[in-house]
C-alpha cells in the first residue's frame, strides 16, 4: 500500500496543523482553569501523536521508519509521564507564576511550544513522508543497519538512559528529607554534570536525526528529498540551541545561584555556608558534558569556558547580580 499524500509530500502542513490544534486546545484548558498540570504533558505527548500519525499515514512500515517512530514515542511517553507526575506531586509549576494570569504572555508560551514540537519532530516527519517512503518502497534506499543507523541508535540509547536516570535521581533526592538544603543535589549523574537531563536530550535528538537521514546517505533519493532530509538538522540544532541559550541553562543557572546566594547573604540568611558550597560545586562540576569532578576541577578556566561550554553568560556576579537579588528580596518583603 502506497503512502497517503496529505496536503504535501513531506507531511509538513498536516503536522503543523495538528500541532497547532493540539497545543491551542491545551492552552484553552490551562488558561480557563489557571493551572499547570497539562502544560508539559501536552508538549511531550504531542511528539507521540506526530510520530504515530506520520507512521500510520505513510503506510510503509520499513524497519527504519518503525524504529525511529517508536524511539520518538518512547522518549515522548517518558518525558510527558515524568513531567505530569512531577507537577501532580508539587501542585504547580513556578515557571508560569509571572505569566499564567496574562492571556498573551501565557499564549506566547504555548505558541513557542508549537514551534518546539513541530521543529524537533521534523526528522521522523520527513522520514515517514511519501517523499522518502516511496523511494524505500521501490528498493532504492538501504536496508536498516547502516553506519548512520547504528550511531543514531547508540546516541539515542545513551541519551535516553542519562535523561531517565538523572531525572529519577534528582526527584528522589529533592523529596528526601535528609538531603542537605545548603548545597545542590550531587547524587549519581549529578556529580558529573550540573544538567545531565539536558545533555541526554541533546544526544537523543542527534541520534534520531542520524537514524532518520540514513536513506539520504546511501540511497538514491531525489535531490529535493535528500535536501529535505538533511534540512531536518534544524531539529537537533534547535534542541541544542534552545537548551544552551533559551529555556534550558540560562533559566536554571542564575536562578539557582541566586537562591544559594540569598541563603547566605540575604537579609534573612539561614544557611551561612550555602554560597561557599555552591561556588565550590561550580568549580568541580561541568555545566553540561559529564566529567569526573576531580578532573574538571583541575582544568583551567579558559577550557571550562570554551571546550566545556561554561560561558560567562551563565555566571552569577556577586556584585551586580547579588546586589540586585538582595534589593529584589527586600522589595518583596
Amino acid at each position: 500500500m502506497s503512502p497517503a499524500l496529505v496536503l504535501d509530500k513531506y507531511y509538513l502542513a498536516i503536522t503543523v496543523l495538528v500541532t497547532t490544534a493540539y497545543q491551542l486546545t491545551g492552552f484553552a484548558i490551562a488558561w480557563t482553569f489557571q493551572f499547570d498540570k497539562i502544560t508539559d504533558f501536552t508538549g511531550g505527548s504531542n511528539f507521540f501523536l506526530l510520530a504515530l500519525l506520520t507512521l500510520t499515514m505513510g503506510n510503509e512500515y520499513h524497519t527504519r521508519n518503525i524504529v525511529a517512530s517508536v524511539l520518538v514515542m518512547v522518549w515522548a511517553v517518558r518525558i510527558a509521564g515524568f513531567l505530569l507526575f512531577r507537577v501532580l506531586k508539587t501542585g504547580s509549576d513556578n515557571r508560569f507564576d509571572e505569566i499564567r494570569s496574562s492571556f498573551f504572555k501565557f499564549l506566547g508560551f504555548w505558541i513557542g511550544q508549537i514551534l518546539w514540537v513541530w521543529t524537533v519532530s521534523l526528522p521522523v516527519t520527513v522520514l515517514n513522508s511519501p517523499a522518502v517512503s516511496d523511494a524505500e518502497r521501490f528498493g532504492s534506499n538501504p536496508s536498516f543497519g547502516t553506519a548512520c543507523d547504528i550511531v543514531g541508535l547508540i546516541l539515542w540509547g545513551i541519551g535516553w538512559i542519562i535523561e531517565t536516570v538523572a531525572d529519577g535521581q534528582k526527584f528522589r533526592a529533592k523529596n528526601n528529607k535528609s538531603t542537605p538544603k545548603d548545597r545542590p543535589v550531587q547524587v549519581g549523574l549529578w556529580r558529573y554534570s550540573r544538567h545531565p537531563p539536558y545533555f541526554g536530550e541533546i544526544l537523543c535528538w542527534w541520534g534520531i536525526w542520524l537514524l532518520s537521514i540514513s536513506p539520504s546517505t546511501n540511497g538514491t533519493l531525489s535531490s529535493s528529498s535528500r535536501s529535505a532530509q538533511y534540512g531536518t538538522v534544524v531539529s537537533p540544532l534547535f534542541t541544542t540551541i534552545l537548551l544552551m541559550f533559551g529555556s534550558g541553562l540560562p533559566t536554571a543557572e542564575k536562578p539557582t545561584a541566586k537562591r544559594y546566594f540569598l541563603m547566605s547573604c540575604g537579609d534573612d540568611a539561614r544557611e551561612p555556608g550555602a554560597w561557599k558550597n555552591y561556588k565550590a560545586y561550580l568549580n568541580r562540576t561541568s555545566i553540561l558534558i559529564p566529567l569526573p569532578p576531580t578532573l574538571y576541577s583541575r582544568l583551567p578556566d579558559v577550557i571550562k569556558k570554551t571546550v566545556f561550554l561554561d560561558f560567562p553568560i551563565y555566571r552569577f556576579d556577586e556584585g551586580k547580580d547579588g546586589t540586585a537579588a538582595i534589593e529584589e528580596s527586600r522589595a518583596r518583603g
